[in-house]
């Protein structure tokens, strides 16, 4: 019986095509997609139609020039405080124990609303370009020429863990995928050997909402970010053989490799048109890949005494204190950028550096609710001294150019005090700052207030959609076109959001 529906259309020929198929009469089979990606990669190819993949984007990518090949995200968990850090208020300086008045209501988080409170440490003028530092940051002063500041950075949220969602995958809420995982679905891999996507943790564990943060969500799954551990036994976790386990030899792991590769292949045959297989087969080869890379990229033996001792690498202390302290923060700190240098190196197209975990007692992240010179100080040297070693790092190597490096946090803290010594949430403004990769360097973009409370232009602020918007423009992406359809919704990063900043662009 013939269907009048409007949504019916006839079953063509092609629609019965297996993904094989379909691959060998459109582009003349995998060999010639490998072909593509292996021109490509030489320069010989301008351009792949990567919609030969059904997951792939609608466009081709990267859609005009870009500036940056590769991103080092650097995230400091549990709300750094800009205040103290980057965005120098005198006002605060003259009203410092008065009571505070914002001249407006203020929710705030907890009981945060006590007198104006002065910046913890004092602030000194570095570079050329002037920009105001706090001592405790002092080590960013040789490469404070390199970094553009945004100091007018507003959330939606309160709260750490949506906040933290909403700085790590452009909502509020679970479900959606990681930055990174984005850049990982437009961009595709520089090396077949390593993870397009890589997350280095706080060596303490993981930062509000775990590993969601990175997950690839609706992407197909490869886009996910693979965690590593530097400087643990076992930094990548259920990679290498078990030690013990001496009847595994190299010669019986390449032939069971061989076997279980045959295997897949059989059974991904009679299932053509399953993405989650082909995804999850795809995650076991480059997992056995990445046993023979891996090895190499995270022995940092080859590296002179000069490279380890500018991260701030500690090759003697086998334990630490239980109280957080600075040497601690600047080994774990550093040889995590360190492993970032390696990895870009090596072709690994995003990088995402965590500073801070969960919150628990004693304070191991950012949420300098009761302490901030306790908790802060610690954390601020060691991340400023590996951030300068790797932009300097970088910069020696000629990476810099084409690495775009941005740190963030999902909020600010109150100018005013929460029980004497600590700062309470501001989610209504706080500083985000970039440097390489197209970036134009040594400038402040957006002011916030004589507090630090707001932006001073609250019809114009920044926010995270913005940033994104940013990166993707600097890697040749419009972020309005890297979509994918889940549900009916041409989902992306920037949600319907997002202007790209060009004051902050070279």
């Amino acid at each position: 019986m013939e269907n009048d529906s409007p949504f019916h259309r006839p079953c063509a020929a092609w629609a019965r095509w297996n993904r094989r198929q379909f691959l060998w009469q459109s582009g003349g089979g995998l060999g010639g997609l490998a072909l593509a990606s292996l021109l490509k990669g030489e320069g010989l190819l301008s351009s792949v139609v990567q919609a030969a993949s059904p997951k792939a984007p609608s466009v081709v990518l990267p859609q005009y020039l870009p500036r940056a090949k590769r991103v080092i995200q650097l995230f400091m968990a549990g709300a750094a405080s800009h205040l103290d850090l980057f965005d120098f208020k005198p006002e605060l300086l003259k009203r410092d124990g008065q009571k505070s008045d914002f001249g407006e209501h203020v929710e705030a988080f907890q009981d945060g609303l006590g007198p104006w409170m002065k910046p913890i440490w004092e602030f000194k003028a570095y570079g050329q370009c002037g920009k105001l530092l706090s001592e405790v940051v002092a080590d960013l002063g040789p490469v404070v020429d390199d970094l553009a500041f945004v100091h007018n950075l507003v959330g939606k949220t309160g709260v750490h863990s949506q906040a933290t969602y909403l700085q790590a995958t452009g909502f509020q809420l679970p479900g959606f995928p990681g930055m990174g995982c984005w850049v990982s679905y437009g961009l595709g891999s520089l090396n077949d050997n390593l993870p397009t996507f890589v997350v280095l943790p706080d060596h303490r564990g993981f930062a509000s909402n775990g590993p969601k943060n990175w997950d690839s969500a609706f992407l197909p799954p490869q886009h996910g970010g693979t965690i590593i551990y530097p400087g643990r036994d076992n930094p990548i976790n259920d990679l290498f053989a078990d030690p013990r386990a001496r009847f595994i030899t190299p010669r019986s792991e390449a032939a069971a490799r061989v076997l279980l590769h045959q295997l897949n292949r059989e059974h991904a045959a009679e299932r053509a048109g399953d993405d989650r297989l082909e995804a999850r087969i795809r995650s076991y080869e480059l997992a056995a890949r990445l046993q023979l890379a891996a090895p190499e990229v995270l022995d940092f033996s080859q590296e002179p005494d000069s490279i380890l001792d500018r991260y701030g690498v500690n090759r003697a202390t086998k334990s630490w204190p239980k109280e957080i302290n600075a040497a601690e923060e600047m080994d774990a700190f550093g040889r995590k950028c360190l492993l970032a240098r390696r990895l870009i190196e090596r072709g690994v197209r995003f990088v995402q550096i965590w500073s801070g975990n969960d919150n628990g007692f004693p304070r191991r992240n950012w949420d300098s609710h009761e302490d901030v010179r306790r908790d802060h100080a610690p954390l601020a040297r060691g991340f400023a001294r590996g951030a300068c070693a790797l932009i300097e790092d970088l910069k020696q190597r000629g990476l810099l150019a084409d690495t775009l490096i941005l740190w963030t946090t999902e909020f600010g803290r109150m100018p005013s005090t929460q029980g004497g010594k600590g700062r309470d949430h501001n989610p209504y403004c706080f500083t985000n700052w970039l440097c390489g990769g197209g970036i134009k360097a040594g400038v402040t973009w957006g002011q916030s207030d004589q507090w630090g409370y707001k932006p001073l232009d609250r019809q114009h602020p920044t926010t995270v959609h913005d940033i994104h918007a940013t990166v993707l423009h600097l890697l040749g992406m419009d972020h309005t076109k890297l979509t994918f359809r889940h549900y009916g919704i041409d989902r992306r990063l920037t949600d319907v959001h997002g202007e790209v900043l060009r004051e902050i662009i070279a």
